[in-house]
């Protein structure tokens, strides 16, 4: 059966992976397939070519094109209008509170819309206003305001 490969099972099979990246998208599959079509390109100019070095070319090809636009996506992240979306505690930054509770040795709790959030500054009275000035996981830091 591997010894009658055409270049249009490669380009089937590139199909099959691009249809696989649109319903578990992940930027991975496309490339791949990709290197399929590629290998089918190559196979149609070169109908004569060993299966084991059609594979070793999709290997290759996969490969390199996963890790040139890994490395290409690194270099150049994607732009966003909301660049804290999945980092709650990040929104938080530069917005004033005012303590419910007390900070006794440098913790307490502030209540920050609908969640209760650690924090840390200095020890400071409720009713006091504080500033948020950085954050460390689901610990806000808070600096008080004169």
């Amino acid at each position: 059966m591997l010894d009658q490969v055409d270049y249009w099972h490669w380009w089937i099979f590139a199909v099959v992976l691009v249809i696989i990246e649109t319903l578990a998208p992940g930027a991975f599959f496309l490339w791949m397939g990709i290197a399929a079509g590629i290998v089918g390109v190559v196979l149609y100019f070169v109908p004569d070519m060993a299966p084991p070095f059609q594979w070793s070319i999709f290997a290759v090809v996969s490969v390199a094109t996963i890790v040139i636009w890994r490395y290409r996506l690194a270099r150049n992240p994607t732009e966003t209008d909301h660049p804290t979306l999945n980092r709650r505690g990040a929104q938080y930054i530069d917005r004033v509170f005012t303590l419910e509770e007390p900070i006794v040795n440098g913790s307490g709790k502030i209540t920050v819309d609908d969640s209760t959030w650690k924090i840390q500054g200095d020890d400071c009275e409720a009713g006091a206003k504080v500033k948020v000035n950085g954050v460390d996981g689901v610990i806000l830091h808070v600096k008080r305001l004169s």
